[in-house]
């Protein structure tokens, strides 16, 4: 099979597009037959090296970059029974098995971390919905506990995670406030269902929110930093909740003593999975590829995902 390795950590010259051996699978995994792969900032950190560290995990070369993705499933182990041959599946291998990356036209997946498609997504935006909209999930429902008819400002919102964070924010029955980015940042925001939506960087954040929440917003997500996104959290109620992802690498948001701070990671569990399938599944749901890219562009795809782009970014091992 043809897919994306490195011989060594380190920048996008160690990527190598070859023909390596089919995973072979232990009797607890399934083969995928790879069609979309989401390609996250935290593929850097796996080319690098930084995941496998933080992880423990003793590199063994070469290696098979990917940490998500969804396909069908074409053969599955002696011990598994609840996967069958050509179902639809999305999973993850991140930070747990290295030899079985997803950048490539075959991945071998424990049957416990693969979950059937939504019926509502197609198999290539499932590629790019594990990692973030687990993400995203975990923030809104666990951190911030949020409750039908509160107002919950979502700063990122036309990113990976924010993104998805807006749709799912609505499911669970808040009144979504997003801070995109651009003009076609707003536009995506408002057409997944935000209530309100404004340009991060056109300065006119204050007053849009202040319009939107007068009394002060209940809750807030912060996907990504910097000056703005502080000064934004101003505009929440005393008592509000703020949550922030990713708190072992980024540092915390600037909120006024008036709230309380929430920082997690988007630790993924079977439930936490399972309440994702369900609200993706109870309407329309769109997870937004903004580009994508054949495994042959793997290095295009890696610069892309540290420029602006609007959603997920996905490789397409089949095309």
């Amino acid at each position: 099979m043809r897919a994306v390795t490195i011989d060594s950590f380190g920048g996008p010259e160690v990527l190598s597009v070859r023909d390596i051996p089919r995973p072979k699978l232990t009797p607890e995994q399934v083969l995928v037959q790879v069609e979309s792969a989401g390609i996250g900032i935290w593929d850097v950190g796996e080319r690098e090296g930084m995941i496998a560290k933080a992880s423990g995990i003793v590199p063994k070369f070469p290696w098979t970059l990917g940490s998500e993705g969804a396909g069908k499933v074409v053969e599955v182990g002696v011990n598994v029974t609840d996967v069958r041959e050509g179902d639809r599946v999305y999973g993850s291998v991140w930070a747990t098995n290295p030899k079985a990356g997803f950048y490539a036209e075959f991945a071998a997946l424990d049957a416990d971390r693969t979950y059937k498609v939504p019926s509502a997504l197609t198999t290539e935006q499932a590629g790019a919905l594990f990692i973030d909209g687990g993400t995203a999930l975990r923030g809104l429902d666990d951190a911030l506990g949020v409750k039908a008819g509160e107002k919950l400002m979502i700063f990122g919102a036309s990113g990976g995670l924010g993104h998805l964070a807006v749709q799912l924010g609505k499911r669970l029955g808040a009144r979504v406030f997003a801070v995109a980015s651009g003009e076609d940042g707003v536009s995506l925001a408002l057409r997944l269902g935000a209530d309100g939506a404004v340009d991060g960087r056109d300065g006119k954040v204050m007053a849009s929110g202040r319009e939107f929440a007068p009394d002060g917003f209940d809750a807030a997500l912060v996907t990504v930093g910097g000056e703005e996104s502080a000064r934004a959290l101003n505009l929440m109620r005393p008592g509000g909740r703020v949550a922030y992802p990713w708190v072992n690498q980024r540092a915390p948001p600037n909120a006024p003593p008036t709230v309380s701070l929430h920082g997690y990671n988007g630790a993924m569990d079977r439930a936490l999975i399972a309440k994702l399938s369900m609200l993706v599944d109870s309407s329309a749901f769109e997870v937004h590829l903004g580009k994508t890219f054949t495994l042959d562009q793997a290095v295009d795809a890696y610069q892309a995902v540290r420029s602006h782009h609007l959603g997920r970014l996905a490789l397409l091992p089949s095309k």
